[in-house]
This record gives structure tokens, C-alpha cells and sequence, in this order.
């Protein structure tokens, strides 16, 4: 089996799927690319077990076959290349691999291709062809507030809501959660699945810098990821993933629906004076207080152990009773750094209740955002 590939191509691929793959695997193949040669198409594979990536490149070939190939040794050859075409020739009894380039010849030991996991097939799977940018803001302005429990699964992911309302992404860790909605988009069936962390990370930093649609099919299972789709409906690249199996909170239950105090500030000055008081602030609790009063937000925080105590003040527009409550800085950053607008909008209830996050402007009205945080016990 033998084809001509370009070194730079094969390489910007290969680094797109090395992200699927895990540093430690139970099974030795999954530390392997699958190559599969179909005459004048090289179509690459990267799996462990939960998520699989494909992707498809043309090469000069007349052969069919396929291989696996040691990913980290791959790899670090072709980051050493100009760009230039390189020689693939396959021994596919003892799955030698040889490698010619204009400088000399390079001999890796493979695997059987064949016991390569299999992709599972969707069938009879539900579709939805979103905007890829559109799909990568979705994920951007959710993934950070999922949680890294391992007892509770079903927080570890982002649960996404298709139905005729619109389509809607959520995630929470029990301590901060973030709603994304559009209404914008609709479609004509219902589900509600959660999405594991790893796939919609490796989306979200491929969607970028990718142009045009990406397809989504679910089934109860599974989800399947395709993009780089041609004219005539070939797909460039797939990913499927494994879904998380189990019942995602009611989060809406726990979003307060009547929030009196509201104040309006400049998210940057808010997010640059948080990010200065949180330095004094213990580094158990990371906790900052809030004290509104009139048009003047007071922003302190100490670390009793250290004798350590920072406080700024800041003008903002606020209507309501004038209150005390307390955060933990390092949410307040995260949110206010996804939060896309010069204004931010908090509202709040009580010092005991969530306080809720949103922005006070929006380039899309099909679009809502809302961010929430639980305070924290302030020590008087």
C-alpha cells in the first residue's frame, strides 16, 4: 500500500485529532492514528473509546488499506518537515510503515488497522444544521461554568435543549450556572441531551476558524459533529461522542424569578477592581464583598490569617434597597470575562439568595444570556 501525502497537511490534520487522544489508554491501539487509503482519499482516525474523530485528505494513491500508525511519533517527525510531499509506503503483513522525504527514509512499526475500534452509526438519529459560529459561542459561553465532580456526572457536562421554542445551552456546577438561549433558531423536534466536556472543548477551538455549518445528529446515545461539508455533501470532518446518561437538574427551578435590586456598572472597570481586591482575599474562600449603597459599590475583601485587606469603590446606576453580599471572586472573573457587553446588569434579591448576571446590551435579539452565582456566607 503506498501514497503521496503533503507534510504540512497531514500534520495540520493529525494535531486537529491529537486532541481526542489520552495521555494514558487501556487498550495499546488507541495510542495509534487509523489511516485508511481509498484510492485518492486518506481518511485519518482518532479515538478512545468515548469520543472518535475522523477526517478526510486527498492523496496521490491507487491503493485501498488501512493501518495504524504511533500518533506521538508521527506527529514529532512531521514537525521537523518543510513543507514538502512525503512517500508513504505500507507492508501490510507486518504493517511496516516507511517514510521517504527529499532528505531520507524513516521506518515506524504500526498495527492492524482492523482492530481499531469501530465508530458507532446513527441511526434513525434527530439533525440540526447550526451556523459553526453560532455553535462555538454556545459552548464558549457554557463550558467554563460545568463542574469536574466526579460524583455527579451529569454537572460534568453541558446539557443542550433543541425544540420548536428555540435551542438552548445550560451549565452549572451547583455553585454558578449560565444559560444560553436562541430563540432565533428553531426546529421541529424536541430533545434534551448532555454533552460530554472533552468533544465540546475540541469543537470549540476547531468551529473558530471554520466557515459555514455544522451538522449535529443525536440519537438516546450518541452525537455526531460534522463540518468542512462540500456542495455535493461530503463531510470534511466528524466527531462522535458518547453522551452522558442521566437526568440534568431542573436548573430553571432554582433562577430566582423577582430580584428588586438592580444595579448597572462598567464590566471592565467591575472586572479590573475584582481582579485586584481578590489578591487580599483568603485563599480558601476567595471570598469579595459587595456593599451597594445610593450610586456607590464598594468592593472589599481580607485574609484575616495575613492581616491582608483591599477596598475599592466604584460609581454604578442602582435601583433598590441598599445591601451586603458576597461572592467567590474567581466566579464573578469567569462570568464577567464571558459576559460580551460594556454594561453589566446584576440583580439581586436578598444577601442569602443567587445573584443573577447579564448583559445590558446585545448585538442579537435572538440572544439571552443569563449568568448565575451563589453568594457566600459573609463572616461580620
Amino acid at each position: 500500500m503506498k501514497f503521496i501525502v503533503s507534510s504540512s497537511s497531514l500534520l495540520r490534520q493529525l494535531q486537529m485529532l491529537n486532541g481526542v487522544l489520552n495521555s494514558t489508554n487501556t487498550l495499546p491501539i488507541l495510542d495509534n492514528f487509523l489511516f485508511e487509503i481509498d484510492k485518492g482519499s486518506l481518511t485519518i482516525s482518532a479515538s478512545d473509546l468515548e469520543t472518535t474523530m475522523t477526517t478526510h485528505l486527498p492523496v496521490e494513491s491507487k491503493d485501498t488499506g488501512n493501518v495504524a500508525i504511533p500518533a506521538r511519533l508521527i506527529i514529532d517527525t512531521l514537525k521537523t518537515f518543510p513543507e514538502q510531499p512525503l512517500t508513504f509506503s505500507v507492508d501490510k503483513k507486518r504493517f511496516a510503515i516507511e517514510i521517504a522525504s527529499d532528505h531520507g527514509k524513516y521506518k515506524i512499526t504500526g498495527q492492524n488497522g482492523d482492530e481499531f475500534p469501530k465508530s458507532p452509526s446513527l441511526d434513525n438519529g434527530k439533525s440540526v444544521e447550526l451556523d459553526a459560529s453560532i455553535l462555538g459561542r454556545a459552548i464558549s459561553k457554557t463550558l467554563f461554568a460545568a463542574g469536574n465532580d466526579e460524583l455527579r456526572p451529569v454537572m460534568a457536562g453541558v446539557y443542550v435543549d433543541f425544540s420548536a421554542d428555540g435551542i438552548t445551552f445550560a451549565a452549572t456546577d451547583a455553585h454558578k450556572l449560565v444559560r444560553y438561549k436562541r430563540t432565533d433558531i428553531k426546529v421541529d423536534f424536541h430533545t434534551g441531551n448532555i454533552l460530554p466536556r472533552k468533544p465540546l472543548n475540541l469543537i470549540k477551538n476547531i468551529v473558530g476558524s471554520v466557515d459555514g455549518i455544522v451538522r449535529i445528529e443525536l440519537t438516546p446515545a450518541n452525537a455526531r459533529f460534522s463540518w468542512g461539508i462540500a456542495p455535493d455533501g461530503t463531510v470534511g470532518t466528524t466527531l462522535v461522542c458518547r453522551l452522558i446518561d442521566g437526568k440534568y437538574p431542573n436548573y430553571e427551578a432554582v433562577i430566582p424569578k423577582m430580584n428588586p435590586n438592580k444595579m448597572t456598572i462598567d464590566t471592565s472597570s467591575l472586572l479590573a477592581s475584582i481582579r485586584r481586591v481578590a489578591i487580599f482575599a483568603n485563599k480558601t474562600t476567595h471570598q469579595v464583598r459587595l456593599k451597594i449603597t445610593g450610586s456607590e459599590l464598594n468592593i472589599s475583601a481580607e485574609d484575616l490569617d495575613f492581616s491582608n485587606e483591599a477596598t475599592e469603590r466604584l460609581t454604578c446606576s442602582y435601583v433598590g434597597e441598599d445591601m451586603e453580599i458576597g461572592f467567590n471572586s474567581r466566579f464573578l472573573v469567569e462570568m464577567l470575562t464571558n459576559l460580551d457587553s460594556p454594561e453589566a446588569v446584576f440583580e439581586m434579591s436578598a444577601p442569602n439568595r443567587a445573584g443573577i448576571l447579564l448583559p445590558a446590551s446585545k448585538d442579537n435579539n435572538g440572544e439571552d444570556i443569563l449568568m448565575l452565582i451563589m453568594p457566600v456566607m459573609l463572616n461580620n
